[in-house]
């Protein structure tokens, strides 16, 4: 029958297989102390006082929300989602990903986390899932039958975040 459609012209649409998972954080977590959000708050206090006399008090609504944000993102820990890879691309929870979207992938550590770094064409340029240590050859294993392992160049925000983290060292 696939012969017969394939010489038609037509392709049979494969199903869906499941190919690897494992369950993980959403996010790469850290619990930080009381001096990290010490530091933070006199930070954000600073660039608030200087922002007030350039700008006014829009500037210091922002820098405000920054700091209320790195507060949540630091004190809230993730939920726990479900990641699936398949035949036809991989699943972040409820977020369905197919194999034409995804350029390259490879692994890192960031915030105590080991994470699986996919690049893709569209919109934000990255996923980012969490993994276990245990998982990583099986994942690669896996990821290396549709995408190729390479990790990418930094880009401008990477040099950016890593000179900033440098200069500016948050941790006591």
């Amino acid at each position: 029958m696939e012969e017969q459609n394939q010489q038609q012209g037509t392709l049979t649409p494969k199903k869906e297989e499941l190919l690897f998972s494992w369950r993980a954080p959403a996010r790469p977590f850290k619990r930080r102390d009381r001096n990290f959000f010490t530091t933070v708050a006199a930070l954000g206090v600073l660039i608030g006082l200087i922002l007030f006399f350039l700008e006014g008090i829009l500037a210091v609504a922002v820098v405000a929300a920054i700091v209320f944000l790195v507060y949540i993102l630091f004190t809230v820990a993730p939920e726990e989602v479900e990641y699936k890879i398949t035949n036809k691309g991989s699943m972040l929870g409820e977020k369905k990903h197919l194999w034409g979207e995804f350029r390259r992938f490879w692994f890192t550590k960031r915030l105590d986390s080991n994470l699986l770094v996919v690049e893709i064409v569209n919109f934000p340029g990255r996923l980012e899932m969490v993994i276990q240590v245990e998982e990583k050859s099986k994942i690669r294993e896996v990821l290396e039958q549709y995408l190729i392992h390479e990790e990418a160049a930094p880009n401008f925000l990477d040099r950016a975040a890593a000179w900033m983290s440098k200069k500016i060292p948050l941790e006591g």
